[in-house]
């Protein structure tokens, strides 16, 4: 239900072949500034690469006020509004929106995804089309500093890593002001309420309203 096939379309990243050797896609975080460095050398000339490690798309709009970190690829067509704040190793699509004062760090996003307004995403995956509204954020390390789980109906995975956000799948709407807690996985084409605490597995065409309030969309 959750593994890296059923949540993601490979066509639509510049990340699919490498996202696709990962049974589950927390699993593809570690490598994630790796790849970047070795896709970024291989860019085409449609790229612009504008400091060390950083490339942007000819037709990407960087605001002046924004900040690129490396390793870091900006897609065609995406927008990096005022403020923004892009630490590095982040791989951000086509036709996507970073929005004012919003933060990434260790992220794939997918073509058309949009994380708009005062978003935090940290060591996290993004799928096509998902959106976060004004104020949700990806908490990625527990409060007990531990190693965190991916708690699902059924059991839990480990992660082995101390770091982890959300994986959202294809066509996930996050409300405004959410928190997704360190191993959130939001399958593809699901909803969440505004003002949520979410954790564990949402399965696809879902609503996420409260805390163990799940509903099937009709």
């Amino acid at each position: 239900m959750f593994k890296t096939e059923d949540l993601y379309d490979f066509n639509h990243t510049l990340a699919g072949k490498y996202l696709s050797e990962f049974e589950y896609p927390w699993q593809a975080l570690c490598g994630i500034k790796e790849f970047i460095l070795s896709l970024g050398a291989a860019l085409g000339e449609d790229y612009i690469k504008i400091s060390e490690n950083v490339w942007m798309h000819k037709t990407a709009k960087i605001a002046p006020t924004a900040y690129l970190g490396a390793p870091c690829i900006i897609g065609a067509g995406t927008e990096v509004r005022h403020c923004a704040f892009i630490r590095g190793s982040a791989l951000v699509g086509e036709n996507c929106v970073v929005g004012n004062s919003c933060e990434l760090k260790n992220v794939i996003l997918f073509d058309n995804v949009q994380t708009p307004h005062y978003n935090y995403v940290g060591d996290s995956i993004l799928g096509y089309k998902s959106h976060m509204g004004a104020g949700s954020v990806t908490s990625n390390v527990k409060s007990d500093k531990g190693l965190v789980k991916i708690n699902y109906e059924g059991g839990k995975i480990e992660t082995g890593l101390k770091k982890v956000g959300a994986m959202l799948g294809d066509y996930v709407e996050v409300g405004c002001n959410t928190v997704l807690n360190p191993g959130t996985v939001i399958c593809r084409n699901s909803n969440v309420y505004p003002l949520s605490c979410v954790r564990g597995v949402v399965p696809s065409d879902s609503i996420y309203k409260n805390s163990g309030v799940i509903t099937k969309k009709r």
